[in-house]
């Protein structure tokens, strides 16, 4: 009896021994494999950052279109609304982490795209915009200001009819005394030439892509291209993420099985102007188109 005792102690020291062994080899293996795994870090972590590139306008020239298609980028993430930081004094006073505040999430690799086109034509804008990055990429889409002058005019006259207030017929603004009004508004904003110049005080022409906007809406991927190109994106847009809808009469985006369509203000029916008024606003912006042409050194099909 007492040799079984002895022997069972002998056996249960040994298993003992057999088990510390074997904790301790898998001690080890443990801290052997946390060692090689980099430590996870804030660098993979999606947070609000300030834009790379911002869409600087023109007003009714298609920007809301551009950032869309761009947004079919899988490295791009997109400000959802317009947010009017440098151009508007009470938001610029709420100060960068504001601004930040209003972006999307990103992670690092993500450029991050915020479209106002009202900074365009805002005197303050490009100066604000410098502090804040000089390095900031630029697209600015820009269409036939003729052209773009009605849709102005269209948007605004829509906007009145629903708030059921007066508006103007758009010869009567346009024409004073049968000639072009210099002053109004929407004819100031057509200046391209006069906006530029404040931005290329600042920034290097390259900083600044210029988009065709006639030529984004007849077909989109080869100024998508070139954006990408501009964005030092790679190459992700494939022509199959356009599809031509007819009764829209505009293209639409196709991305993951789903489409995507602009809203109903996109494509909105222009504004009557009689065909002698708008000829008279052609050759009225026949000059500042030419010396535009000559800043940016392209030349787009204009009336």
């Amino acid at each position: 009896m007492l040799w079984t005792l002895i022997l069972a102690l002998i056996l249960l020291l040994l298993l003992q021994a057999q088990l510390l062994v074997c904790l301790h080899e898998l001690r080890a293996s443990l801290t052997s494999v946390t060692s090689a795994t980099p430590p996870k870090t804030l660098g993979t972590t999606a947070l609000q950052r300030l834009p790379g590139a911002i869409i600087i306008g023109v007003r009714k020239g298609g920007t809301r279109a551009l950032l869309e298609m761009l947004n079919l980028h899988p490295d791009v993430e997109v400000a959802k609304t317009e947010i009017h930081y440098f151009n508007a004094d009470e938001n610029f006073r709420k100060g960068l982490d504001w601004y930040r505040a209003q972006m999307p999430l990103t992670l690092p690799d993500q450029l991050t795209v915020e479209k106002t086109p009202g900074y365009f034509t805002a005197p303050p804008a490009p100066k604000r915009i410098w502090a804040m990055n000089p390095a900031m990429k630029l697209l600015l889409i820009v269409r036939d200001p003729a052209e773009r002058l009605v849709s102005d005019y269209t948007q605004v006259l829509h906007n009145r009819i629903q708030q059921n207030k007066p508006y103007q017929p758009l010869e009567d603004l346009l024409l004073s005394q049968g000639h072009i009004n210099p002053n109004y508004k929407a004819l100031q904003r057509s200046f391209y030439y006069q906006h530029l110049a404040r931005w290329l005080e600042l920034f290097p022409r390259e900083q600044i892509h210029i988009v065709d906007g006639e030529a984004l809406i007849q077909n989109p991927f080869p100024e998508l291209q070139k954006a990408e190109t501009f964005l030092e994106l790679a190459p992700q847009i494939k022509p199959d993420n356009f599809y031509f809808n007819v009764t829209k009469g505009f293209y639409c985006m196709l991305s993951a099985g789903h489409d995507k369509c602009l809203d109903e203000s996109k494509g909105r029916p222009h504004a009557p102007l009689s065909n002698t008024a708008f000829q008279k606003l052609c050759r009225y912006l026949r000059v500042p188109n030419q010396i535009f042409f000559r800043m940016v050194g392209q030349r787009l099909n204009w009336c």
